[in-house]
């Protein structure tokens, strides 16, 4: 080997290993940074045996990140029914606890009881007057709870939708300048670090996939195909509702005019935050306030007056609500005024009728010890009936019935969801974990590459040496 080829093999070798210990650095510099990949030096060796830089490259998994970002995608809509729900479940209340509708509709089953029993105590009536207050308190509450559960859902989406736009703008610099580097041959490592960490992010927000065009261009896409970005991003709408109640619809979230989550949605969004906001705003909110109102709708209907001689229209009696049949009726169901002692009313009413005027009077010699009514009265609340196929549940059953498995379906769903929630971030959790393990910067792997980078680049150097000195004694020797 003449002199002048050793020394541009050590020089080159030496150049290579400065960049490879840079990239190193890099790495070491990075290594708390969850979004940073490892970074390489990509070397190949010349024809004359020295060796120059291909390229800075970085570790990827494709396989892996897609697991991940689709787990993150699950585990957000899992979370967001999850917390929903349990939010559902504080308002609403326990529902094992004493305090819960149907723990109040058999409180209120066994007062009914008892005055028919004793229909001569006016204290047992009175007392039956304060068992359908506070079962009726019970259902304007969960009436109440269903409403803020919306509306909260329906903020929450209104960030979401505000969050992804500024995401989407946030990769529209990052892949424009993975663009622009690739072009010219730059190193692209760090601008592809950010722009996978923001697609991390919108996956929290939205289900999507992407696909890498030529010179590392990508598309973005929600998981039931709209296009998200495509060279600039498109434009993420929501308008959001105001205020909430019982037959108020909410509006859907539009991606460049195509709906994706809501009402109208025609290519509907599988995972993400705002696919779990939106099922939740307008399908489990909703099947829990169809549930209640068709209890709030048996009451009514149970005890109706109807008039001895069967001329004139039954009318509600103990419990009343207006517009019976539109949705929202456990928000409107009160007890009726003529029966409650504190609105000046009487309880006596209930045992004899006439809370609608004396045509509706059964009790008619006054007897004290009178329960005819009463008797007719249990019997309608405890009789079998169908209820509305909107409330999810079974449709044929009693009202005590009904009021039990709606209990269970609002637990039922609260524990499938968590279960849900905890599987997908366990799920999440190992595919995190096995990305980072293949492509994530460990610094103990780092140091000890450095050290043999460290060998590489005092060999390079000492060949330098020893080729300068051959070159001072040839010098010496021509003289």
């Amino acid at each position: 080997m003449s002199l002048s080829l050793a020394f541009s093999t050590a020089r080159s070798s030496l150049m290579a290993t400065a960049t490879q210990i840079e990239a190193s650095t890099r790495n070491v510099g990075n290594a708390g940074d969850p979004n940073s990949s490892r970074k390489i030096a990509v070397t190949t060796t010349m024809g004359s045996g020295g060796a120059y830089v291909v390229q800075i490259s970085r570790a990827s998994d494709t396989a892996l990140y897609t697991r991940m970002v689709s787990a993150t995608s699950d585990t957000a809509r899992a979370q967001a029914m999850q917390g929903g729900l349990d939010q559902l479940q504080s308002l609403v209340g326990d529902p094992t606890s004493a305090q819960s509708a149907a723990a109040l509709l058999g409180t209120f089953t066994s007062s009914l009881s008892n005055y028919r029993n004793s229909p001569e105590e006016g204290s047992v009536g009175t007392a039956l007057v304060v068992a359908a207050k506070n079962l009726t308190s019970a259902l304007n509450s969960a009436a109440a709870g269903v409403n803020t559960v919306r509306q909260d859902a329906d903020e929450a989406m209104a960030e979401s939708v505000t969050r992804v736009n500024d995401l989407l703008r946030q990769f529209g610099e990052q892949n424009e300048a993975v663009v622009r580097g690739t072009n010219s041959g730059a190193d692209v490592t760090d601008a592809l670090d950010k722009r996978d960490a923001i697609l991390s992010q919108l996956s929290e927000e939205m289900g999507i996939s992407t696909v890498t065009r030529p010179g590392n261009d990508m598309v973005i896409y929600t998981d039931s195909g709209a296009t998200l970005f495509e060279t600039t991003a498109r434009t993420v709408t929501f308008q959001p509702t105001s205020n909430y109640s019982a037959g108020v619809t909410g509006k859907s979230v539009y991606v460049d005019g195509v709906a994706v989550a809501g009402p109208d949605a025609t290519m509907t969004l599988k995972s993400g935050n705002l696919a779990g906001l939106a099922e939740l705003r307008d399908q489990t909110s909703l099947t829990y306030q169809n549930q209640i109102d068709e209890i709030a709708r048996a009451l009514v209907g149970s005890f109706m007056e109807s008039d001895p001689t069967g001329t004139l229209p039954d009318a509600q009696g103990l419990f009343t609500a207006t517009n019976l049949s539109d949705p929202g009726a456990a928000a409107r169901l009160t007890v009726n005024a003529a029966v409650d002692p504190s609105q000046g009313g009487s309880a006596t009413l209930i045992r004899d009728g006439g809370i609608n005027g004396t045509a509706y009077v059964q009790n008619a010699e006054g007897g004290e010890s009178y329960s005819g009514w009463l008797a007719s009265l249990s019997t309608n609340l405890s009789a079998g009936r169908t209820f509305s196929t909107a409330g999810g549940i079974p449709t044929s059953a009693t009202l005590a019935d009904y009021s039990t498995s709606s209990v269970g379906w609002l637990s039922g769903q609260r524990q499938s969801w968590t279960t849900e929630a905890t599987s997908q971030s366990s799920l999440l959790a190992h595919a995190s974990t096995a990305l980072s393990n293949a492509t994530g910067i460990n610094l103990d792997d780092e140091y000890v590459y450095q050290l043999e980078l460290e060998k590489t680049y005092q060999a390079s150097s000492k060949l330098l040496s020893i080729v300068n000195q051959l070159y001072d004694t040839l010098l010496e020797i021509t003289r």
